[in-house]
């Protein structure tokens, strides 16, 4: 009993300090149906979430202090936003589209202050900065409305912002395992957060996205735009928002058909300070089959015009296409980290040339993965049937999260591979290439992952006939 009573007591303070860090943000008193709503079971919930989730995250960012401490703050009141918003919609009915534009703007706003935390000039915590922004885009389940929205069902909206955050995640684990134990702590109960955390409060509670109240009251709508004077020509139609929830970038269409209805909710809410977690994808007239401006046939580059280190910024416009309906090519991206192929099957390659300073994930199993000619550039993907294959690179960091059964480095300086266990079976290949490092996950779930350094330097000796060749071994005597 004593027990229960402080873990109340704790849900309450933790509330309390989330909801003070938003400064002058007014709060609206509970109206009627407040209190009942704030102790349903899924507020309840809710409430011990933060209180043994956010309140972990927040309790290793204060032993690191800084700008972690700052975006540690943030997701704190991200999450305070949606509880409100969840005891909001057990007294409201579901508003219409500008209705629920108005309603979702509080959660816009309070991510988009962790991103302007992420954004500007590269510091020390950067990794934990874009690992907290990122991950916020998670809490937009709450926008799910239904299959034709334009997003995935809340349990694998979860799941998959997380994918793409966890990609900095584990850079924080890598660079901070055998130097601070506090940085690795923060990394952990950041992850722990949103899986298990939101995603199995969310699979308990709301697998089919929020309930509303049907007779609630309704919803406040936007503010209404002045009319027209009268004479004057009416403006235009605004051209069909994109379909892509949180994108950084404007006119960057969806894998599928753009469409109605929700679609105008994901634009709005990009107002203002957007979210960098975006997810860029690619609408069928985008598809090289079906645009009248291309013959359809791929043409190999010459030769010479992928030697030259500077080819990404003279090679081309960027491009984000399927080809053909068989290869998706991935060219000349610079600075994008949200970068996503998610309309993919295992016919079908991905080519990524001259990309840098760029992350792409790929959502689904494909034939083959070849990453040529990039400077810093960051792959996920999750399984490839046949190989993934790097060569002319620089720089580049490559996490398989399934299986792959052949990896190939080929004149490539610097390339880090993290490996998931299904992927520990992988045949690796290396030529005239420097500075690989390959990291496979610890023997605990939780554990650190260890890292190893595949040789460099050989040493050829003749012997019975032939030369026997096997790496450089350095020892101290």
């Amino acid at each position: 009993m004593d027990e229960s009573l402080v873990k109340r007591l704790e849900a309450a303070v933790v509330r309390l300090e989330s909801l003070s860090i938003g400064g002058s943000r007014q709060v609206a008193a509970p109206e009627d149906g407040g209190d009942a709503a704030a102790t349903d079971p899924s507020i309840v919930a809710f409430d011990d979430l933060i209180s043994q989730y956010v309140a972990r995250v927040t309790s290793a960012a204060e032993k690191i202090g800084g700008k972690v401490l700052d975006v540690s703050k943030a997701i704190a009141e991200a999450f305070s936003v949606e509880r409100e918003l969840l005891v909001k919609i057990k007294q409201t009915q579901k508003p219409d589209m500008a209705g629920l534009i108005e309603f979702l703007k509080p959660l816009n706003e309070a991510i988009g202050k962790a991103s302007a935390l992420a954004e500007g000039r590269r510091s020390d915590f950067s990794h934990h900065l874009k690992t907290g922004a990122d991950s916020l885009s998670a809490l937009a389940w709450i926008a799910y409305t239904g299959k034709d929205c334009g997003m995935s069902m809340p349990i694998a909206h979860v799941e998959e912002s997380w994918q793409m955050a966890e990609f900095y995640c584990n850079k924080v684990l890598v660079e901070y395992r055998n130097k601070d134990v506090n940085h690795v702590e923060w990394a952990k109960a950041l992850k722990e957060l949103y899986l298990p955390g939101l995603r199995d409060y969310v699979k308990a509670h709301y697998p089919l996205g929020p309930v509303w109240n049907a007779t609630g009251k309704i919803a406040a709508a936007a503010p209404a735009k002045a009319a027209p004077t009268r004479g004057a020509p009416a403006p235009a139609p605004p051209p069909p928002p994109p379909a892509s929830l949180f994108s950084s970038e404007t006119a960057q269409p969806s894998s599928t058909a753009p469409k109605e209805g929700m679609s105008a909710v994901f634009a709005e809410l990009n107002s203002g300070k957007p979210v960098t977690s975006g997810l860029k994808k690619v609408t069928a007239d985008m598809k090289t089959k079906n645009r009248a401006d291309r013959s359809g046939i791929v043409t190999a580059p010459e030769k010479g015009t992928r030697a030259g280190s500077s080819s990404f910024s003279k090679s081309g416009p960027p491009k984000l296409e399927l080809q053909m309906g068989r290869k998706w090519v991935v060219e000349n991206q610079i600075g994008r980290n949200n970068l996503v192929i998610d309309d993919c099957d295992s016919k079908q390659t991905v080519y990524v040339f001259g990309c840098k300073n760029s992350v792409l994930q790929i959502q689904g199993k494909v034939n083959n993965i070849t990453v040529d000619n990039c400077t810093k550039m960051g792959v996920v993907f999750k399984d490839v049937v046949a190989a993934c294959e790097i060569v002319n690179c620089s720089g580049v960091e490559v996490q398989c999260q399934g299986s792959a059964p052949t990896i190939s480095v080929d004149n490539t300086a610097g390339c880090q591979l993290y490996l998931s266990k299904d992927a520990l079976g992988a045949s690796i290949t290396t030529a005239k290439s420097s500075e690989i490092n390959v990291l496979v996950p610890g023997s605990e779930p939780d554990g650190d992952w260890g890292e190893h350094a595949l040789p460099q330097q050989y040493i050829h000796v003749y012997k019975d006939g032939q030369f026997v060749t096997t790496p450089v071994s350095h020892s101290g005597g």
